[in-house]
């Protein structure tokens, strides 16, 4: 993958150093002095190309005809959004990606301007504060399609609602796939028909209302003592 990074800050030059290290090709553009000194000591130099992304001749010397991806990472909202828009309507880059610096300017970076993902860092932490408050003892592991789906993972306590239940009869939304069972360390490929034992590890592909669901059915009755559970579990294993 060939990636076009704006901006040479901490947040690039790591972003840099990481699909560098995945040997992705990458290109840096960074045009203030100090900034410059200080990549040129962390990035291999062929990385890097000095001057201002938004000058045509520049984004064409760090090979954006060629570029897979096109980060725009500057402290400027307003730079990141006319990077997208050139990458996708000049260049025809297939992917774009914009920091937000002001929450406030959030609403620019959408496919009006060809910015494919905004990363708005006020916007996560709000979400993962409210998934962390909604999930439970629910694991999320792995975000997919810009954040609409998620591979997530939870251990069955007993008394939850879920157990004896056949997926079938669930009730879980369109969006929502059990996709396996861990238990007693043996995989369970999951069919309709399959049942939830307490003490079962369940991955599943869902979107947020799958999510929401899960937790209903997966979550322990009133009073459960997850900590105290685990002790007296581990308490049974050494005594076997």
């Amino acid at each position: 993958m060939y990636v076009v990074i704006a901006a040479g800050g901490r947040t690039g030059a790591q972003l840099a150093h990481l699909l560098l290290s995945q040997n992705h090709e990458v290109r840096v553009i960074e045009n203030r002095r100090d900034v410059l000194e200080r990549i040129h000591r962390e990035l291999p130099t062929e990385s890097i190309i000095e001057g201002d992304p938004l000058e045509l001749h520049i984004l064409e010397q760090a090979g954006i005809e060629r570029a897979d991806v096109m980060a725009a990472v500057t402290t400027r909202d307003e730079i990141n959004v006319t990077l997208c828009y050139l990458a996708r309507t000049k260049y025809s880059v297939p992917r774009t990606i914009a920091r937000v610096n002001n929450p406030r300017d959030a609403w620019l970076f959408d496919q009006k301007f060809h910015v494919d993902v905004a990363v708005n860092h006020a916007e996560i932490l709000a979400s993962l504060i409210q998934e962390e408050m909604s999930l439970g003892d629910m694991i999320t592991l792995l975000k997919l399609r810009r954040g609409n789906y998620s591979i997530v993972e939870e251990k069955i306590p007993p008394g939850a609602r879920a157990i004896g239940m056949a997926i079938k009869d669930l009730g879980l939304p369109e969006h929502c796939v059990i996709a396996g069972i861990i238990r007693k360390g043996e995989v369970i490929v999951p069919r309709g028909i399959t049942t939830f034992e307490a003490g079962d590890e369940v991955l599943a592909v869902t979107d947020a209302e799958g999510v929401n669901r899960l937790a209903e059915l997966f979550a322990p009755p009133s009073g459960y003592d997850a900590g105290s559970h685990r002790e007296a579990e581990q308490a049974r294993s050494r005594n076997r």
